[in-house]
């Protein structure tokens, strides 16, 4: 059966996704691409959270594209602004046309006689099938399910008279203003909807099990504002990314090497936000060592704010049940709502959850390695896109894109159909790939790829040796196989 045909067939029309289409057509302008997005929109992770106050904890010159400066004045941007953000890039860029809405990719099972992956796509509007070629895959969906969030099995939850929501099933005609709102969680996420639903609501609690690092930074960058004035867009942007990214990378370094003293540095900023007498060893100083789990950022302390109007409040308690009214604590505390937010987490789902396989081999991805962050041992023409935990997903997405077109143009240049990163030694240890301790990150341990011990099996988490190994480094370091379509790696050597 003929098939239509691409040379990289790009998944997911988010933030990623765009971005690898405008590097595939500026420096791989001969191959044929398509777009394929599960949903009826670009902007992906940005166009599926709607909950009040969704925004950035990254600053957007770091998380937007390197070659897209960030205009905007605000650093720390709120979802609208940078789906729109995503959306103008498509259209600049002409890639609107390529992205084929609501068709999500359900299998890809890569063909040893052809040496191309055969797709097996369905319409998210429709439920019909159909199945396409393309001779790389390339998968730009995050790694997280969109269609469903993480909430615990609360006992009594079904006894609640109120509402119960998670933020990423957001009702758009909720109406929250003065209603009683427990927001459950200690992430990103609840440090976002506290003081966006104070605003309005008669009063936020903020339920959590155990706290998180919360720093507090301006939402908008005054070297940013000032550099502009002198210096044209391009240049002024370029300036403070860099600015940007050696702070970050500088912090999580030290974070890292002396976590005593980034805890102190923290707790001096909690001082100066918080009201004199709260209890910031309860609230606000966690168990674990800085970086351990990403740290939740807040624009303007706005979340201090909030707790020093009265209109929001922590508690730090394990839920015991739900009730009529509320929640019950393990201390034996009743707190009563008439909304509860489950901002409990996210579900891992790698590659948008399709199936790989190999000439018809089921592929398992925990049994595979990871190779620079961004291929997999064993499993040919695929690469993936997989962020930084500690610093801006897009500056990792940027590099990678950077490198599969690299790659590309040389499989070209020597008449190479396939390129498969070999495995490495069963021998060597491995470890998840990725490094924090996490609910989410703990839970999908068994459904992610390992990564080795070093280089180029490690994920690093270093923007500038990245840069080295993906934009600068070889293309041909020994660790890859590559043919003219005539040979693929067995299943048995793909593990």
């Amino acid at each position: 059966m003929a098939y239509e045909h691409v040379d990289v067939l790009v998944v997911g029309a988010g933030l990623s996704g765009i971005g690898a289409a405008v590097h595939l057509q500026t420096s791989c302008p001969g191959k044929s691409l398509a777009i394929l997005e599960s949903r009826a929109a670009i902007g992906g992770t940005w166009d599926l959270f709607r909950y009040p106050g969704v925004r950035s904890d990254s600053d957007m010159f770091t998380l937007g594209y390197v070659f897209k400066p960030w205009l905007a004045n605000k650093s720390l941007a709120d979802g609208t602004s940078i789906r729109n953000y995503i959306q103008e890039t498509a259209r600049e860029h002409g890639l609107t046309p390529k992205i084929r809405f609501n068709q999500r990719v359900v299998a890809a099972d890569w063909s040893l006689g052809e040496s191309r992956w055969t797709v097996e796509v369905e319409r998210t509007d429709t439920g019909a099938r159909d199945s396409m070629t393309c001779g790389f895959l390339y998968g730009c969906t995050g790694y997280y399910r969109y269609d469903e969030g993480y909430t615990p099995k609360f006992p009594g939850l079904e006894s609640f008279q109120g509402q119960v929501i998670h933020p990423q099933q957001w009702p758009a005609d909720l109406s929250y203003a003065g209603k009683r709102v427990i927001v459950i969680g200690s992430g990103a996420t609840a440090v976002t909807l506290v003081p966006a639903m104070a605003a309005e609501a008669a009063h936020v609690t903020m339920v959590q099990r155990s706290p998180s690092y919360i720093l507090s930074l301006p939402s908008v960058d005054s070297i940013a504002r000032l550099l502009r004035r002198w210096l044209p867009e391009k240049l002024a942007y370029a300036l403070v990314r860099k600015k940007n990214l050696l702070f970050s990378q500088f912090f999580y370094r030290l974070s890292r090497r002396r976590p005593k003293l980034v805890r102190k540095l923290i707790q001096r900023g909690l001082v100066r936000g918080l009201p004199p007498d709260f209890d910031i060893a309860t609230h606000f100083t966690p168990r674990y060592d800085p970086w351990d789990q990403r740290l939740c950022v807040v624009p303007d302390g706005d979340l201090f704010k909030a707790v020093h109007a009265g209109k929001a409040s922590l508690v730090t308690d394990g839920i015991k049940s739900f009730t009529a009214k509320g929640i019950l604590l393990d201390s034996g505390k009743e707190l009563e709502a008439d909304i509860v937010v489950t901002a409990t987490g996210l579900n891992v789902l790698a590659l948008g959850g399709m199936k790989l396989s190999l000439n018809g081999a089921l592929v398992k991805l925990s049994e595979h390695v990871s190779y620079k962050g961004m291929m997999l041992s064993g499993i040919p023409n695929l690469a993936l896109v997989f962020g930084y935990t500690n610093a801006s997903w897009t500056l990792k997405a940027d590099l990678v894109s950077g490198y599969v077109c690299r790659l590309l143009n040389f499989m070209d240049e020597k008449g190479f159909r396939a390129c498969t990163p070999k495995a490495p030694d069963p021998s060597l240890p491995t470890e998840p790939m990725i490094d924090l301790k996490s609910g989410y990150v703990t839970r999908a341990i068994n459904l992610l790829p390992r990564q080795g011990a070093k280089t180029p099996w490690r994920l690093n988490q270093d923007y500038a040796e990245d840069t080295e190994l993906l934009l600068h480094g070889a293309v041909d370091d020994g660790e890859l196989e590559f043919s003219r379509g005539l040979v693929m790696p067995s299943v048995s050597d793909a593990a």
